[in-house]
């Protein structure tokens, strides 16, 4: 520690500006008595950590929260000591895992099932054309722009929508539009109100009550391609119509394959969860609280929900009601953890950056520039540690019978 001391005392010496005193020629002894505090805080705040890092390495200790340091005895000339608390990563035994065997899954596709999906294609290569001289009927689209005004008080803004295609009694449209809008002929206005329902699937408007002003444009009417071998060319490269149902069924097939080895994987995981008891750190519990409101956050943002409504949420609820799912969540990564230390599993670099490129691409932002933000925030470390453990749940699922 008089080493330490020793070296600080220097750095204060060349800073120091003392009366009487030309700076870089103040005694050592000045220094050690004007700044006795400020010494021994950083002497503290260098060593604390070295010798609780080595001694923790020493016990075969992992700390997993940030150590309260109590009981500090720091005196020049006498031996540095100090308590510290602190969580540790519990010594789990897993076992059980190797007799695991998921179930195969047995996937079929109907063919009603492709045809739906073929339904739906050429749905979505409709065109549309325009009505002239009648009214809005059943199955017609109107085309209109609407104002729509939030009834009571309250920070809810109005909502203008310009140049929209309204279906007449389609299953997506809110009622009430239906109802006031069919008949009606374009260069009419119609205005009604819509209450919407608590639980309606846009959160700006759920449980609100909204007056519409809307201008009918025009009308239009859907017209469908016809499912032939030309269509087919159309919307790929597919000779026939027969191809694209084939590469429609080889999708929905994909599509069921990867559903089912999701389910299997979610039972391998209740059962390492059942089939091990084991404590917890809470600090690792609450950074998966953490993480978990974080991603719902961003996902309320990403619909559209404002700054203002977020910061009214109650955040105590939120985390108490995600506390069950993020236990569940660290003692999963904790076992997988174990696994993949006993079946030598580990994430390669070019699995690693692999990942960081699909990031950077993503975020449009120079990929070295990512690399190096990652490597000082730990995001690399979460990235390694996730492929991972998903590499070891793949081994689980896929280990022969």
């Amino acid at each position: 520690m008089s080493e330490e001391t020793d070296t600080l005392v220097q750095k204060y010496q060349r800073m120091a500006r003392i009366p009487g005193f030309r700076r870089g020629k103040v005694p050592a002894n000045i220094i050690r008595q004007r700044f006795a505090e400020e010494l021994k805080t950083e002497v503290m705040e260098l060593l604390v950590p070295r010798y609780l890092r080595q001694e923790a390495q020493k016990l075969g200790l992992k700390p997993v929260s940030e150590p309260t340091v109590t009981d500090l005895h720091i005196h020049v000339g006498e031996p540095m000591r100090f308590k510290a608390s602190f969580e540790v990563l519990p010594d789990i035994e897993v076992s059980g895992y190797q007799e695991m065997r998921p179930e195969p899954a047995e996937v079929t596709v109907t063919d009603e099932e492709v045809e739906e999906a073929l339904a739906n294609v050429r749905e979505q290569n409709a065109t549309y054309t325009a009505v002239e001289d009648r009214a809005l009927a059943d199955g017609d689209f109107a085309q209109v722009s609407f104002t729509g005004a939030p009834e009571g008080e309250g920070d809810t803004k109005p909502v203008s929508v310009d140049d929209v295609m309204v279906e007449i009694g389609g299953t997506n449209t809110v009622r009430e539009f239906t109802e006031n809008l069919r008949g009606a002929r374009p260069g009419e206005e119609k205005t009604f109100a819509v209450a919407y329902p608590q639980d309606f699937s846009d959160q700006r408007l759920a449980g609100k009550t909204f007056t519409y002003k809307v201008s009918i444009k025009g009308i239009k009417q859907k017209n469908l391609p016809e499912l032939n071998d030309e269509f087919a060319k159309q919307v790929g490269e597919f000779d026939t119509i027969d191809t694209l149902r084939q590469r429609i069924r080889d999708g929905i097939t994909e599509e069921k394959k990867s559903a089912a080895e999701r389910t299997a994987k979610d039972k391998i995981v209740d059962e390492l969860v059942k089939k091990h008891e084991f404590s917890v750190p809470e600090s690792l519990v609450q950074r998966a609280v953490d993480a978990r409101l974080e991603r719902g956050l961003r996902a309320l943002a990403a619909q559209g929900m404002r700054a203002e409504d977020l910061k009214k949420m109650d955040f105590a609820r939120l985390r108490a009601g995600q506390r069950d799912s993020a236990l569940k969540d660290v003692k999963v990564s904790l076992i997988l953890d174990r696994i993949a230390e006993l079946e030598k599993i580990d994430a390669t670099d070019e699995e690693v950056d692999r990942e960081v490129e699909a990031l950077a691409t993503q975020a449009r932002q120079p990929l070295e520039q990512v690399r190096e933000r990652f490597s000082h925030d730990g995001t690399l470390s979460r990235i390694r540690d996730r492929i991972r453990s998903d590499k070891t749940l793949d081994y689980l699922y896929r280990r022969p019978a």
